[in-house]
């Protein structure tokens, strides 16, 4: 566009603020450093106290902490039994892990799209989608908001079909008054630094399953097993393992489960003030013309992870990438959460065609992500709000 550049004025800021940022206290910088003073900084009790602690929270019976996201969906896709041949639906408007992890596999990762105004997978184009060798479905928590589950759980059942929930921004949040991690098949979960809840890098999978959990275990180390009744042979000693399946190194260390078990003894103050920040974004942002609010299904009691401004162009001399500049002016820094990934260079020469999911590559056109995180003071959120009603007022047709 030829649209002159921003001139607001002086900024609404005199600092940057960010999209996302951790939030250590001195109870995490204890439980780091205890661990460092102790005689195991990996393959030690941490990692059992944190799993515990993890389904504590989500309701789920069994959990696998793993070395990031990632990992998490690598193994839970193994556990669900991926193969080559096989495909895996999931969603564009996501990380590439969440399609990658069907990849891994040798599986066909198929793309659905997304319901407009939740933004979350829509149903109907996950059936619309499924076929006979659709193996699992990767149902992308997008923001925090939960996915529609009743419907997803159905129709997987239905047609004997694992669903993973992709929870790398869902903690905290419930659906239909249950903790999202402990209703589907397995739930993945990732504690990067910009998450409601980190361990610096970090992940797990959630599951009530015990044939899951124990399939989860074995991948996550190597394809290694200690269980006498999971070996082939006699044990030969106290030391004896063996090698049963080809897993991989995904553990968690002690370090980074001490840091997510303090971490998660603050996820209720973490959600009650992301909550309040969302709620006055959306006061404030439902009141401009030019802006659309992210819809909120009723059953999903959400701590959101993200929040997506998005623009409405037939309102607005620009677009969304001079609505990106003219909030930098302002101190305000975002990001885009996300590129469809089947756009993204490897996927196209996968062969993924431009338009294979117009809502979600429409809302890709329109979206920003506006800084959410638990230590942005009042004055960090009103700073946001004046921004972007400036910016939107300045450039309204």
């Amino acid at each position: 566009m030829n649209t002159p550049a921003y001139a607001g004025g002086t900024p609404v800021r005199n600092t940057p603020i960010g999209y996302g940022h951790q939030y250590i206290d001195d109870a995490d910088i204890e439980a780091v450093v205890s661990v460092l003073k102790s005689d195991y900084l990996t393959c030690g009790p941490e990692i059992e106290k944190f799993e515990k602690k993890l389904c504590d929270i989500t309701g789920a019976k069994y959990a696998v902490a793993v070395s990031n996201g990632t990992a998490a969906l690598h193994i839970a896709c193994m556990a669900a039994g991926v193969k080559p041949g096989d495909e895996v639906i999931t969603t564009p408007i996501t990380f590439a892990a969440s399609a990658n992890c069907a990849l891994y596999c040798g599986a066909k990762p198929v793309f659905a799209d997304i319901n407009p105004e939740t933004y979350n997978i829509d149903p109907d184009e996950v059936i619309a989608k499924t076929t006979s060798k659709t193996k699992a479905v990767v149902a992308v928590d997008y923001t925090g908001q939960s996915v529609e589950l009743d419907r997803l759980l159905a129709h997987c059942r239905a047609n004997n079909i694992t669903l993973i929930e992709d929870g790398a921004h869902v903690i905290g949040t419930k659906y239909n008054g249950q903790p999202n991690g402990s209703i589907a098949d397995m739930t993945t979960f990732s504690f990067h630094p910009v998450k409601t809840v980190t361990s610096g890098e970090g992940g797990a999978v959630t599951t009530n399953s015990k044939e899951l959990y124990e399939k989860l275990l074995l991948y996550r180390s190597h394809g290694i097993t200690r269980k006498q009744e999971l070996m082939t042979k006699e044990s030969e000693g106290p030391w004896y393992y063996q090698m049963i399946d080809l897993g991989y190194n995904y553990r968690m260390t002690d370090i980074q489960a001490a840091l997510a078990s303090s971490q998660l003894d603050k996820l209720p103050m973490f959600s009650a003030r992301r909550k309040e920040i969302v709620k006055k974004y959306d006061e404030a942002f439902s009141k401009i013309p030019s802006i659309f609010v992210q819809k909120e299904i009723p059953e999903s009691d959400t701590t959101r992870h993200l929040y997506i401004l998005r623009i409405v162009p037939e309102k607005l001399k620009i677009d969304r990438l001079e609505f990106f500049k003219a909030l930098a002016a302002e101190n305000i820094f975002c990001n885009v959460h996300y590129i469809p990934v089947y756009r993204l260079p490897y996927y196209e020469n996968l062969g993924y065609p431009e338009g294979l999911c117009p809502n979600a590559e429409k809302l890709y056109s329109e979206m920003l992500t506006l800084p959410l995180f638990y230590s942005m003071s009042d004055e960090d959120v009103e700073s946001v709000i004046k921004a972007v009603t400036r910016i939107a007022e300045y450039y309204a047709i």
